[in-house]
């Protein structure tokens, strides 16, 4: 029996990066956060001889061979160690194809869980020996392996958990711009040659970025008012407006939260300025408690109190012709309960 996984998407809660390094690869430090936002992946396999993949998709963008995550990471499941099986995947896309969003990686991840739910494979196996299969796919990969808020260091596939936030309501703004990560980084590295910055210069700000997050997130709240299971970034709720200000303000944490890409790709497409100053909406009663690109984009999300801020930041995306999409965060323990559709 076919087995269908929900395949959630990911903002970056700030995203740093360094300079270029030699092995063409740049370090960074971000703040992953999955949202409830999501695509579906259906799976199915059975033992067989040899190992046969096949692919389709209601998108017709999506790669349908080797070339797409969810095939690599099945592929490399069965051969390590090496079990053979026939396999098929039905991938339901919801989310933008290379939007800023981390839909191929978690369709990767997707796929895993997947695959050992068709061959009942044990899913206590070593995490560390899955992480690796991830990173091996993509960067961005592994955080689908913990979900929640997560802390990436490295290229972003070396993860760590951090304490969730409480949910917050999302909206993710979907402008019909297409934004190359390969070009943005490009850019990057020019910006940085232009800067004098250098990958040693930049490993302190990255050092002090990676302290400063897992930091505030460890705890926002002084001490007492921390609630259980709470980073205490964001307050308490189903809608979070109460007479408390929320901690991602108070904390100074909001001043850290930074997309480095911002500088890149904000200068090669203008239009994405006014998206995010619609969604930030400073100095209004509907402000966003945050409001950033998400990876090199080209989706922009903004983090609100209330369901009502986050309605009104979509009517206002909507008047100047921005698709969206209204989400909440979604904390670890929810994230690993649902992802399987009974």
């Amino acid at each position: 029996m076919p087995t269908t996984v929900r395949s959630h998407a990911k903002i970056n809660l700030g995203l740093g990066i360094g300079a270029p390094r030699t092995d063409g690869f740049h370090s960074l430090v971000t703040v992953y956060q999955t949202l409830e936002l999501h695509d579906r992946v259906t799976v199915t396999a059975q033992p067989a001889a040899e190992t046969s993949i096949r692919l389709t998709s209601n998108d017709d963008r999506v790669p349908t061979d080797s070339r797409n995550t969810a095939w690599k990471m099945v592929e490399l499941a069965l051969a390590s160690p090496r079990r053979t099986a026939e396999v098929e995947i039905r991938i339901e896309k919801r989310l933008p194809v290379q939007g800023g969003l981390g839909a191929g990686s978690a369709n990767a991840i997707a796929a895993l869980v997947g695959l050992q739910a068709e061959l009942g494979w044990s899913t206590h196996a070593l995490l560390s020996h899955r992480l690796q299969l991830a990173a091996q796919v993509g960067s961005d990969v592994p955080l689908f392996l913990i979900g929640g808020t997560v802390l990436g260091l490295d290229r972003g596939q070396e993860v760590y958990p951090l304490p969730d936030i409480e949910r917050a309501w999302c909206v993710v703004a979907l402008p019909e711009v297409s934004v190359s990560t390969p070009q943005a980084f490009r850019d990057w590295d020019a910006l940085c040659a232009e800067q004098g910055l250098t990958p040693e210069a930049s490993a302190g700000k990255l050092k002090e970025l990676s302290r400063a997050y897992a930091s505030a997130f460890a705890g926002g709240f002084p001490r007492g008012e921390q609630r259980a299971g709470s980073s205490g970034v964001l307050s308490v709720g189903e809608d979070l407006a109460g007479p408390q200000e929320s901690a991602l303000v108070r904390t100074g944490i909001h001043g850290c939260l930074q997309n480095d890409f911002e500088q890149v790709v904000f200068r090669q497409h203008p239009s994405l300025v006014e998206i995010k100053r619609i969604l930030a909406a400073s100095d209004t009663p509907e402000a966003a408690l945050h409001a950033s690109l998400s990876g090199s984009g080209s989706a922009l999300y903004g983090l609100y109190l209330t369901r009502k801020d986050a309605e009104s930041a979509q009517s206002r995306l909507s008047s100047v012709n921005v698709r969206s999409e209204l989400t909440r965060t979604l904390p670890r323990a929810a994230y690993w309960r649902g992802m399987i559709v009974e």
